[in-house]
């Protein structure tokens, strides 16, 4: 008996942290020696992931150019307001090799090309180990305008992944 409130109690836990579509996820803040905002170091909350549609790129810098296509088809629905959403890019600084300092220079390079995306510098994993999502990948997620998780995908986005994400989003816009 007692075995198995232990074993409930181990997946109760472990449920509650991951990630679920359907359901808004565990509040999480990267900041100070994790990370935070590009633009000025300051701490970013998810529970600002609310009132718009949000379009999340949690990506292993080394992997950065497997959603290139979708970031691409994205840029160009938006452009042409058929699709209206917030981006968030947030990168997992501690998935590479590649020196904080490099990578950091580009992120402020990318912040001032597109000065709508949120940009956010992870350092520790944080959303891996607090959310359970894909570790040195590039990760895809779309929160609805109340912050519930509306379309979750780790690696390479197929055609059918971004019809139906287009299609998420418009629909909860």
């Amino acid at each position: 008996m007692k075995l198995k409130v232990i074993v409930t109690s181990i997946l109760i836990t472990l449920s509650l942290s991951a990630l679920s579509v359907g359901e808004v996820p565990k509040s999480v803040s990267i900041e100070g020696e994790n990370g935070g905002m590009v633009i000025d170091g300051s701490e970013w909350k998810s529970s600002t992931i609310k009132d718009k549609v949000f379009v999340m790129f949690y990506v292993d810098p080394d992997e950065k150019d497997i959603n290139e296509h979708y970031s691409q088809a994205l840029k160009a629905e938006k452009d042409a307001k058929r699709l209206s959403f917030q981006s968030i890019a947030i990168i997992n600084l501690a998935a590479t090799w590649k020196p904080n300092f490099v990578i950091e220079s580009i992120l402020k390079d990318k912040q001032e090309e597109f000065p709508n995306t949120i940009y956010v510098k992870d350092k520790a994993s944080v959303l891996v180990n607090e959310w359970e999502i894909a570790d040195d990948s590039s990760n895809i997620l779309i929160f609805s305008q109340d912050g519930k998780l509306l379309f979750y995908k780790a690696g390479a986005m197929s055609e059918e992944d971004i019809t139906n994400s287009f299609k998420i989003i418009k629909d909860n816009s």
